[in-house]
């Protein structure tokens, strides 16, 4: 689901040279997937009502598959946009099947957490891969930016292959009206709120996180939900990702590296409570509900609390302003995390 995103980034001179883009449309190729993870993931929820969680998943990633390998066959901006745009609703319509299909395999709250913290690792591990291999590997092997793109893809459509081969689960039937977001519901506007804080740390210390981030959702997923989903816990992380912060602001060097190492846990920490919490809060069709709502309000909120930091960092010229997403992040995680921890333990 997320092995073809970050595969671009390292091909981006060579994109921008061939083609022709400038700086706005280099940063609109790197964040246009980002924005449609918030809007386009409505549509899954349409699917999962439509053809249930098994089979809208199955949709997604073979969309991601696809799309990726044919960005590379045109000549022009407009097609690599285009297909880009095809990916980037695949991933979202892909991501709320998830926390269903996980509340259907998995009944108990331990196992719910441990398969949530192997599924969020896996989105972690094929970022790294795509971003890490392309240039020292793939590029060299297939020579040309557009077959390192289908490269990826590959896998994308094998994953596709084995999920069409598992079994299904019984209970896969979905109405309409109950895997639409129920926007009155104060548990999914918090849970949306909650879950961008992780985005918000990954875009907002996106230098140090995808390596301290990958080994730190693994160790994460394996706690038992009874210590994840405590008070102290959350105001813990919160805590933990402000003094981070200030060690990277002021003491440049070597303290980085451990300031990345606590980012990625507590990135980690709020991916995994926030990927749980729909099967933990509802449960099946309810679990579609708060998912496909969550993924919408957090990514695209994501995206608007990062454009602003940037818009706040041209007008002030002040780069700290870089890093006020990750503030806000320790704000969110203090403020709303102890509340639905607490009712995940319940």
């Amino acid at each position: 689901m997320r092995l073809t995103l970050l595969a671009v980034p390292p091909l981006l001179p060579i994109i921008h040279q061939e083609l022709g883009l400038d700086e706005k449309g280099v940063a609109a190729l790197s964040g246009l997937p980002v924005l449609l993870f918030g809007v386009a993931a409505l549509p899954g929820a349409f699917l999962m009502a439509r053809f249930g969680p098994h089979t809208a998943l199955i949709l997604g990633v073979t969309t991601i598959g696809i799309s990726s390998a044919l960005r590379g066959l045109g000549d022009s901006a407009v097609w690599l946009f285009a297909m880009t745009f095809a990916m980037g609703v695949g991933i979202a319509v892909s991501q709320p099947t998830l926390a269903v299909l996980v509340s259907q395999w998995f009944k108990e709250p331990r196992w719910i957490s441990r398969a949530t913290g192997v599924w969020s690792n896996g989105f972690l591990v094929g970022e790294v891969l795509s971003a890490a291999l392309t240039l020292p590997l793939v590029l060299p092997l297939v020579g040309t930016w557009q077959a390192a793109l289908a490269v990826w893809s590959v896998p994308v459509l094998v994953t596709a292959l084995l999920l069409a081969l598992a079994p299904r689960t019984a209970a896969s039937a979905m109405s309409l009206q109950t895997t639409l977001p129920d926007w009155r519901d104060p548990r999914l506007w918090q849970l949306g709120v909650l879950q961008s804080s992780a985005s918000l740390i990954y875009f907002g210390a996106n230098t140090f996180i995808p390596d301290g981030q990958l080994p730190a959702s693994l160790v994460i997923g394996l706690v038992p939900m009874r210590v994840l989903a405590r008070r102290a816990t959350s105001v813990a992380v919160g805590a933990a990702i402000a003094a981070a912060l200030f060690v990277v602001i002021t003491l440049p060097g070597p303290s980085t590296v451990a300031a990345a190492g606590v980012f990625g846990f507590c990135a980690a920490y709020i991916l995994i409570l926030s990927f749980a919490l729909p099967a933990l809060l509802a449960g099946g069709s309810g679990a579609a509900r708060l998912s496909a709502g969550t993924f919408a309000i957090s990514y695209t909120l994501a995206f608007l609390v990062t454009l602003l930091a940037g818009a706040i960092w041209d007008t002030s010229h002040v780069a700290a302003s870089a890093f006020l997403p990750v503030l806000a992040s320790s704000v969110i995680v203090i403020g709303l995390g102890p509340r639905l921890a607490s009712a995940a333990a319940q």
